[in-house]
């Protein structure tokens, strides 16, 4: 079996996961609050890493468990709270579209701030998919504008995510991301805990078949899209490119029409070629220069590879 078609796997099952979290996150809100659905999402990842954060943390320098813990605030915590508060008020196709900002935002606050040079043919990538997914929804009859102010809950996700991206690739590059993501998730069970209990999570009345399947919704958000995805995310750094792995956002609108068209939706010739669009941008933002066919850039040397260490909704 090829690298190329496991890699393509790869993209396509996060693209499944990543994109279907919104669902979870709606049929969650049936019986908890949006802080609990935070909440439960980053305590149950968090308590399913804490096992390997106790092996890897003796492997990380404690002077960077600072940071670790700072990534994990803006790599999970922060974004988990923007998503699920905003959610309740936008469209899930929105909010798919609006977290496709995020490479973006890694690319621009990495340029801004850290005077990385990028180069040009995966910035055009980069913007062609963009566009292809703003063509998306012009099409898309169903996507409000409405609530404006929660859509922006969406973009301060996108920006936590680039500074994120950015502070590790500066200051911890020399920590494996595997690492990095057990440690940072396991910290992150603690507030997540704390959160829990402020807002009365304990309280609620479990024998209720509403509460108990919002639960189950809410957990199985945390265990498959944030811990389990994870893993499968730093596969495909490692087997691909970071670039190509932050791509992933710019597929999980087309899993937003894939559940309408389950639901009995249509999916028109516009969609289609939205799709094309997308996936040539994904293509020139993946596709190695000339001069670099065949050699492969040592990681210290690219600096889009930052993107290995995006997190997702």
């Amino acid at each position: 079996m090829s690298n190329k078609f496991i890699s393509w796997s790869i993209f396509v099952l996060l693209c499944f996961i990543w994109g279907s979290s919104f669902i979870l996150m709606k049929v969650s809100n049936q019986g908890l609050t949006a802080y609990h659905i935070a909440a439960l999402r980053i305590f149950s990842a968090g308590i399913v890493f804490i096992p390997f954060a106790f092996f890897h943390i003796s492997k990380v320098p404690r002077k960077k468990i600072g940071l670790l813990i700072i990534t994990g605030i803006l790599g999970n915590l922060l974004p988990a709270f923007c998503f699920a508060i905003a959610i309740l008020k936008i469209d899930s196709s929105l909010a798919g579209i609006l977290n496709s900002l995020t490479p973006i935002c890694v690319v621009f606050l990495g340029v801004l701030f850290f005077r990385d040079k990028v180069k040009t043919q995966k910035i055009i990538g980069v913007l062609i998919g963009f566009a292809g997914l703003c063509l998306l929804a012009l099409t898309q009859k169903n996507i409000s504008i409405n609530n404006l102010g929660y859509a922006a809950l969406v973009i301060v996700a996108t920006i936590s995510y680039g500074i994120n991206v950015n502070q590790v690739s500066h200051y911890l590059k020399e920590i494996k991301p595997i690492h990095i993501a057990t440690i940072s998730l396991a910290f992150m069970s603690i507030p997540a805990g704390l959160v829990l209990w402020q807002q009365g999570f304990f309280l609620l009345d479990f024998t209720d078949t509403t509460v108990q399947w919002a639960v189950f919704n809410s957990t199985l958000l945390g265990l498959v899209a944030s811990a389990f995805a994870t893993v499968l995310f730093y596969i495909l750094v490692q087997k691909a490119s970071g670039l190509f792995a932050s791509l992933v956002t710019y597929g999980i609108p087309f899993v937003a029409l894939f559940w309408g068209f389950i639901d009995g939706e249509s999916i028109t010739i516009s969609g289609f070629v939205c799709l094309a669009i997308i996936l040539l941008g994904v293509f020139l933002a993946n596709r190695p220069d000339k001069k670099e066919s065949g050699v492969e850039t040592p990681p210290s040397e690219s600096v889009v590879e930052k993107a290995d260490l995006i997190k997702q909704p």
